[in-house]
């Protein structure tokens, strides 16, 4: 029910809930394909992990100045390093590092759009209240490169060029 693919082929410059979906079950090929990765989950997990800890570390001093928020886990809760996201002060500023990112050949996302601002949200569901947050909250997140397979290195050097963007002002 998303635009997904069309996301990652660069037709649009952000994803979002289009539609019904038209099949909750996945292919052979798909169901192979997540098997081989729950065979692999705790390397997976662990590579990940490393990665994700690594960001939180060489980016906590932005957030110790307060020119950026980093994700907060509870003590008492774990996760899988899935993602690893940054908020910054707003969407003028979000977009002006990830443009200066992407020219430094770092690609990274905005990727959130709250469902009821997308084309099914707005077909299929309601808002009730007011939007105290979520659009303010969605408009300065920015996805950093987080998949299996990272490197350490590409780690300093996507937080080396967040810094210096900072350093910029």
């Amino acid at each position: 029910g998303t635009d997904r693919s069309r996301f990652f082929l660069g037709l649009v410059d952000k994803y979002t809930w289009r539609d019904k979906g038209s099949s909750y079950l996945p292919s052979d090929i798909n169901a192979a394909y997540l098997w081989a990765q729950l065979e692999q989950a705790n390397a997976i997990t662990s590579s990940r992990l490393h990665c994700w800890d690594l960001y939180y570390s060489l980016l906590s001093p932005l957030a110790d100045h307060g020119l950026i928020e980093l994700p907060y886990i509870p003590k008492e809760c774990t996760h899988n390093a899935h993602m690893f996201f940054i908020k910054v002060r707003d969407i003028s500023e979000r977009t002006n590092l990830i443009s200066f990112l992407r020219e430094r050949n770092i690609y990274t996302v905005f990727h959130y759009v709250p469902l009821h601002t997308a084309e099914a949200g707005l077909k299929y569901g309601r808002f009730d209240g007011e939007d105290i947050y979520t659009t303010s909250e969605s408009e300065r997140l920015i996805r950093l490169p987080m998949y299996y397979g990272l490197e350490e290195k590409d780690v300093y050097a996507v937080s080396k060029e967040i810094k210096a963007f900072f350093q910029q002002f």
